[in-house]
């Protein structure tokens, strides 16, 4: 009994020498429950929706109105208007806006003659949470235009005529983008954490403080070293990953050489921001803690399981600076849109300053001696 005793005091001696353990260790339950109580099944707010009125009378007047009422009051969608179709469809296509709602030239004659006038409504439907709160918000508002009077024999009021822009998404696709950004934040958790602090405790970077290398030097290589090993879990989760989802022509070498590109980024800034947490650690238990709580800060609030309209305003903050959220809309762009690099340029513009800023940080935290 003495023994398991002694046993018993050290561990905890040992696990009260390290104040952030025992903090992260006891908050860590606190911070799952509030981010995935928030994460899922949040109300669909905040949508951004293209109005093309190529007929302007009255009846597109008081269609207008009604999306106004929804945008002050339930805010499901807010309404941007646009003159040219063609633009509205290509911001729709690189993510500047969800949804497209066009009102046809004879639009007004149809629905004062009652001749079952139609309203398109262009969707992205590589999200289906944000077009099932379209098509119901908008189903809603075409229900209430139509009432009064008695129904005719044959339907004369408007109708909502869906038009998909992309082919259907399953969930698996939808979700193949966070999958892939969490296999590389597992690389530099692995290259960028732990070893970087096991490697402090047995001694190995006492060899590299005594040669002349600067400080500089000594972090590219670290971080070089691990976003390596994270660009390869990148690429072959992304290949086999598009393979098993459905993704179509998965092998496309031009979409793989953007896909490279969105993988490097992201691995460096990922690498980084590990190698930043951890530049002044010495304690290898406390990455080990740390791991579970950024896991869960980073990758739910990034839009990776559920978009980020459906986020109170806190985790929206959250998701602004949270690197995982470029690059999960950038992996997403690419895999479902196919889209051009111009609609990921802000993506890969934050990832890059992003690794420079956290590279900067932690090469002015690096401590030179023993």
């Amino acid at each position: 009994m003495n023994r398991i005793l002694a046993l018993v005091e050290r561990d905890i001696r040992k696990f009260m020498r390290s104040p952030t353990l025992i903090v992260m260790s006891m908050f860590m339950p606190l911070v799952q429950l509030v981010v995935l109580g928030y994460a899922f099944g949040g109300k669909i707010r905040d949508l951004r929706v293209g109005v093309v009125n190529q007929d302007h009378g009255m009846p597109t007047v008081k269609l207008r109105e009604m999306c106004g009422a929804i945008t002050a009051n339930v805010r499901t969608f807010e309404t941007v208007d646009y003159t040219d179709l063609q633009k509205a469809l290509t911001d729709l296509r690189e993510g500047r806006i969800n949804g497209v709602l066009n009102f046809p030239p004879d639009f007004s004659r149809r629905a004062l003659a009652k001749d079952a006038p139609q309203v398109a409504l262009i969707e992205d439907n590589t999200d289906n949470f944000a077009v099932g709160a379209l098509e119901g918000g908008f189903g809603n508002l075409v229900g209430a235009f139509n009432q009064g009077g008695p129904p005719p024999r044959v339907p004369g009021g408007v109708t909502l005529s869906v038009v998909e822009l992309y082919p259907y998404v399953p969930y698996i696709q939808f979700l193949l983008s966070g999958s892939i950004v969490m296999a590389i934040f597992i690389s530099a958790m692995i290259g960028g954490g732990i070893i970087f602090i096991d490697d402090k405790a047995r001694g190995l970077h006492e060899g590299y403080l005594v040669t002349p290398i600067s400080r500089l030097e000594l972090i590219l290589g670290f971080n070089l070293s691990g976003a390596i090993k994270a660009v390869l879990a990148g690429i072959v989760l992304t290949t086999l990953g598009s393979i098993i989802a459905g993704i179509p022509n998965p092998l496309d070498p031009i979409r793989m050489v953007k896909l490279l590109l969105v993988i490097v980024l992201t691995a460096l800034a990922l690498i980084s921001m590990m190698f930043l947490l951890m530049v002044r650690v010495n304690d290898p238990l406390v990455p080990r803690a740390t791991f579970g709580v950024l896991n869960m800060l980073l990758f739910f609030p990034s839009g990776a399981v559920y978009p980020i309209y459906g986020f109170p305003p806190w985790m929206r903050a959250i998701s602004t600076v949270d690197p995982f959220t470029y690059a999960v809309h950038a992996f997403k762009a690419l895999l479902l849109k196919n889209t051009g690099i111009m609609a990921i340029a802000g993506d890969l513009t934050f990832l890059a300053l992003f690794t420079l800023g956290t590279l900067a940080a932690e090469t002015a935290l690096f401590k030179r001696s023993l």
